[in-house]
């Protein structure tokens, strides 16, 4: 059964100050189940974050539903744990505290909260930054407490907004690898949002490859490559060399 079930969810934009409307996002239709790793890959522009935003309960669709254990999506709500491209925490808020966050809005006792909050603070590796603030930690360290705090409160599906397009290319690297040891032993469903096509072929079970103009799936593949997956491996590269031949296809067909 799926987890997550978007079925014909488009979205369309008002225009503002006369101007034609916005069409954002044309139909589209997916399923993620349990322990899926999905991934929506294509360039800026193609709809790609809006249709994360739907499913955050960000914004709303303009046609189709979104059905999440078969409840419809019609908010925010903490079934969903979201990572933003930029990090997002509480500049006021140490580690702990940013970590802690969601539970604490849950009503959950400080001993369980200091509990988790431990037990996720060893597994992003900030042991001894427990009670640092944002601005003493690097970008990567702040990413790393991002998906931590997304991650405690046990959300159903972890939604993911290019969380590392805005580090180096080094750091990068060592989160995907972190993101994946730690998703080996939490296991949530992830829905993943990439323009990196070697991103996607490491971390993805299937990906769902998105076009602009009009804003649209036009391609689903099967990620077939045993886990652990290294960058190095030839697989690897012909799976990248096959999305970006579909990606230059479809930009040929444009002219």
């Amino acid at each position: 059964m799926s987890r997550l079930s978007i079925q014909g969810v488009g979205k369309t934009f008002p225009g503002v100050g006369g101007a034609a409307p916005t069409q954002a996002l044309l139909p589209v239709g997916l399923e993620v189940a349990d322990n899926d790793f999905i991934t929506i890959l294509g360039l800026s522009g193609c709809g790609k974050s809006t249709l994360l935003r739907l499913v955050a309960g960000l914004e709303e669709p303009s046609s189709g539903r979104i059905l999440l254990d078969g409840a419809p999506v019609s908010g925010p709500a903490a079934d969903r744990g979201m990572v933003f491209q930029s990090y997002t925490l509480f500049p006021w808020l140490t580690v702990r505290q940013n970590i802690c966050f969601g539970l604490r809005q849950k009503g959950m006792a400080a001993a369980e909260q200091r509990a988790i909050s431990d037990h996720f603070i060893g597994e992003i590796g900030l042991r001894g930054f427990e009670d640092h603030y944002p601005k003493q930690l690097s970008g990567g360290m702040q990413q790393r407490v991002a998906i931590a705090r997304a991650l405690a409160i046990e959300p159903d599906i972890l939604l993911m907004d290019e969380p590392f397009s805005h580090l180096d290319a080094i750091t990068a690297r060592k989160l995907r690898a972190d993101l994946m040891a730690i998703m080996n032993r939490a296991r949530p469903a992830i829905l993943f949002v990439t323009h990196d096509l070697a991103e996607a072929v490491l971390l993805s079970d299937h990906i769902y490859m998105m076009e602009t103009k009009p804003a649209r799936i036009f391609k689903h593949v099967i990620v077939d490559i045993a886990r652990p997956r290294s960058p190095e491996d030839e697989r690897v590269f012909a799976l990248e060399r096959e999305l970006m031949r579909e990606f230059f296809s479809v930009l040929e067909t444009k002219g």
